[in-house]
């Protein structure tokens, strides 16, 4: 007999008190295990969102969260291991150049990664538009390609933390996903099983980031920050800018053909510049500051260990990637300057397209998504194409043109146009 019960833990929290080592180590054993019903942790989750958490209360609850389940070890590894996260946005696509950017400079890279939900792409989404790719790797398997290739985007296993994954489809249906300290413990307790020896976080901010507030997003930054330090990770964060979508692309396909730019030495100017800040802050945690990741795109050996990346996980590199059945093209209504494009318009466009999903086991379009022409602060000429959408379905373009509608502005021509910065601040 245990010395808790669910309700004693609820009531504590729901009092605002702070629980203890034992209440929470015993509550996330007992719902992983199935002795606390979805209901109580439902109460207890709205009673975290209501009433917070200490430091030592999320620390507790994330070790908790790691102890449900297996750990990953890469100390066998001949290079030391860098791992990213990003919060999620829209045009997203950094992990996809950076894995292999990355590998490139002698840093090996475990990226576990997931599927979207609603308006914020998927990582694995993207890549499994390219023909042959596979998500799921065994651990072993995942160790021999970070060995040979150094990097590995996949899916995580049903090992990993798994008192994680059943909480958070349940904070997804209760109202509950917006709490703190339960995104930096779901974050982080999966990053800390996975063993990677240092972490970069990219906290996405703005209209179309799941944080449209910079104090918020920094506390979640420095609550993150200071989880991975305690577990002995290596840990920095980025907030970066989610007003305006990253790169010309949102999607899957469209996405990867945007990242294999990147990697070719070309690309958006944005996209470019947000993969090699992150890269060189995975490069200087591992202890390689001193290689310079920009070389490593220019001299094409990026590019060689996407394409070593990709078919020993099924792909072929070469092949033609899918397209969509049907486009629709949105053209400028006057001539100007394009001044706002608003990341959650595009996201809920390419969303609404097919390219992602509102429920976890829908299907998504391989060809579905947006590309825009244009970027804030470049002209525009009245009738020039200003968005290409592309689906398989025609039925779905009134909704996400709908999406578009007042998702942007163009100012007269000769308006002046300054671009924030793409990094606001950095935390670690």
């Amino acid at each position: 007999m245990s010395d808790h019960d669910a309700v004693e833990v609820i009531t504590t929290k729901r009092d605002h008190g702070e629980l203890s080592g034992s209440q929470i180590e015993w509550v996330i054993d007992a719902y992983t295990r199935g002795e606390v019903a979805d209901e109580q942790m439902s109460a207890l989750a709205m009673a975290i969102l209501l009433n917070g958490m200490t430091r030592d209360e999320i620390a507790r609850w994330t070790a908790a969260m790691i102890a449900s389940g297996e750990r990953m070890d890469f100390s066998s590894l001949s290079r030391p291991t860098a791992d990213k996260h990003s919060t999620g946005g829209v045009g997203d696509k950094i992990t996809l150049p950076l894995a292999p950017l990355v590998a490139a400079c002698g840093v090996a890279v475990p990226q576990l990664s997931g599927r979207g939900l609603g308006h914020t792409g998927g990582t694995l989404d993207k890549l499994e538009s390219i023909p042959g790719w596979r998500a799921a790797l065994s651990n072993a398997e995942m160790l021999d390609q970070l060995e040979s290739v150094g990097a590995v985007i996949c899916a995580a296993g049903d090992g990993l933390a798994p008192a994680d994954k059943k909480l958070y489809s349940l904070r997804d249906v209760t109202g509950t996903v917006e709490a703190i300290p339960l995104i930096a413990s779901s974050i982080m307790s999966k990053k800390i099983a996975e063993g990677t020896g240092s972490l970069v976080l990219d906290v996405k901010v703005g209209t179309g980031a799941f944080m449209k507030d910079l104090d918020r997003a920094r506390e979640l930054a420095s609550t993150m920050v200071e989880l991975g330090t305690g577990a002995g990770v290596h840990t920095v964060a980025l907030l970066t800018d989610m007003s305006t979508p990253l790169g010309r692309t949102a999607g899957n396909a469209v996405e990867v053909a945007e990242s294999v730019e990147v990697l070719a030495g070309g690309g958006p100017a944005d996209v470019v510049e947000l993969t090699v800040a992150l890269a060189r802050e995975m490069l200087a945690g591992a202890g390689m500051g001193d290689v310079d990741p920009a070389d490593r795109l220019a001299d094409g050996s990026a590019m060689d260990a996407w394409k070593a990346m990709i078919r020993a996980q099924g792909g072929d590199p070469e092949a033609a990637l899918p397209t969509s059945r049907e486009s629709h093209v949105v053209t400028a209504p006057s001539t100007g300057v394009l001044t706002r494009l608003d990341a959650m318009a595009v996201g809920m466009a390419s969303w609404r397209l097919g390219a992602g999903r509102a429920r976890k086991e829908d299907p998504v379009q391989d060809g579905a998504g947006v590309v825009w022409h244009a970027r804030p602060g470049e002209p525009v000429t009245e009738g020039q194409p200003l968005f290409t959408l592309h689906t398989d379905e025609p039925a779905r373009f009134e909704r996400a043109l709908a999406s578009l509608d007042g998702g942007f502005d163009i100012g007269p021509e000769g308006s002046s146009y300054a671009p924030g910065p793409l990094v606001l601040d950095r935390i670690g």
